[in-house]
């Protein structure tokens, strides 16, 4: 960070200017997105020993003992042929499905650690990383679109571990595509894990999908062992509000002031958005430290809002700050949206990125 100081309404002037995601169309190719199937970075060190169960929760207590047994029983065997059940039953090789539960499914409302469970059940499973598949609903998705099905089957037939974090229950199409990819991988000897938001229409019922999870899933259902984890947002738990944005000239200022930060002017962003494939929202990040946004605004339709969730959970992932002018985060979305079949999407993505504004506001403070 420049040492120099700026006369007085200006933007201080570094050696480079801030990075625009603006500026950035990146190109995926398959390979890259079969090698980044492991947690995100943000839960690169997480572990069952640093989920902090809340005490008035027994059932997250509960969820980290059962997981840690989960882990214990995928012993690394090879996938195909014979193999034990999660549950120690014998299974012969001539057997089509395993005997017994083969995967687990994380239920709860957002922010009580689904994820951090998850990602603690990836590191925790007895395998190689080149044999444990971490991934979003979504990923998966892009990767069959990328590999195409049948190469999907065999790229991810290998490995002793697919976990996948918000199974989207909202997309009749894509749950039918992935249950079936699924099947085809349980018969190959995969255990699963998944967490997944709420369908349309049951949001307002409680913050629970474990039935309609079920259900969706059809013929793999009896495959999955429920957990229900009970909590409230961890980011708001003991936390204070969010942070009030702050000026345009105060973004722009700690943009230059801070090293590979990006700056964009929020509705340009959101134009961009719609010309890129979500599955790249993660690789228009690459080398940026922090995301500065001037002229946050409220999302002026349902596409665009859906756009911005994807990009909140990779920024999410990658434990990028977000600085931002305009409105507040939590003014993102109507409140058509909030009550409407995406809300639990919506909230995710404003909890998420009112935590990573307050990771922010030590680059106005430090600025200064």
């Amino acid at each position: 960070m420049s040492s120099s100081t700026a006369a007085a309404g200006t933007s201080p002037v570094t050696e480079a200017a801030p990075l625009s995601l603006c500026a950035r169309e990146p190109h995926v190719p398959a390979d890259r997105l079969v090698a980044e199937m492991v947690p995100p970075p943000r839960f690169d060190a997480v572990r069952f020993a640093t989920y902090i169960p809340d005490p008035n929760q027994p059932s997250q207590t509960e969820a980290v003992r059962v997981l840690e047994g989960f882990a214990a029983g995928l012993d690394g065997a090879p996938a195909g042929g014979a193999r034990r059940s999660l549950f120690g039953f014998g299974r012969s090789k001539a057997a089509k499905t395993p005997a017994g539960p083969r995967g687990v499914y994380l239920d709860g409302g957002y922010g009580v650690g689904k994820t951090h469970l998850l990602a603690s059940l990836w590191h925790a499973t007895p395998a190689e990383p080149a044999r444990k598949a971490f991934g979003t609903f979504v990923e998966l998705t892009n990767l069959v679109g990328a590999l195409g099905f049948q190469k999907t089957v065999e790229t991810l037939s290998g490995h002793r571990l697919l976990c996948i974090d918000e199974f989207e229950l909202d997309d009749p199409g894509d749950t039918v595509l992935v249950s079936t990819l699924l099947g085809r991988l349980v018969d190959a000897g995969v255990a699963l894990a998944a967490t997944s938001n709420t369908l349309p229409g049951k949001l307002g019922e409680g913050r629970f999908a474990a039935a309609d999870f079920l259900r969706e899933i059809q013929g793999l259902s009896a495959h999955f062992r429920a957990l229900r984890i009970d909590g409230e947002d961890y980011r708001h738990r003991g936390l204070p509000e969010a942070p009030a944005p702050f000026t345009d000239e105060q973004v722009t200022k700690a943009a230059h002031a801070t090293a590979n930060a990006s700056l964009d002017d929020f509705p340009q962003l959101l134009d961009h958005l719609a010309r890129v494939h979500p599955s790249r929202y993660g690789a228009l990040t690459d080398g940026v430290g922090a995301v500065c946004l001037t002229g946050v605004r409220p999302v002026p339709d349902q596409s665009t809002a859906l756009r911005l969730v994807v990009l909140a959970d990779r920024l999410y992932d990658r434990e990028l700050p977000v600085l931002a002018s305009g409105v507040p985060f939590d003014r993102l979305f109507s409140e058509e949206m909030l009550n409407g079949g995406y809300r639990k999407k919506y909230f995710r993505a404003i909890s998420r990125l009112t935590a990573l504004a307050r990771d922010a506001k030590g680059l106005v403070e430090g600025g200064a």
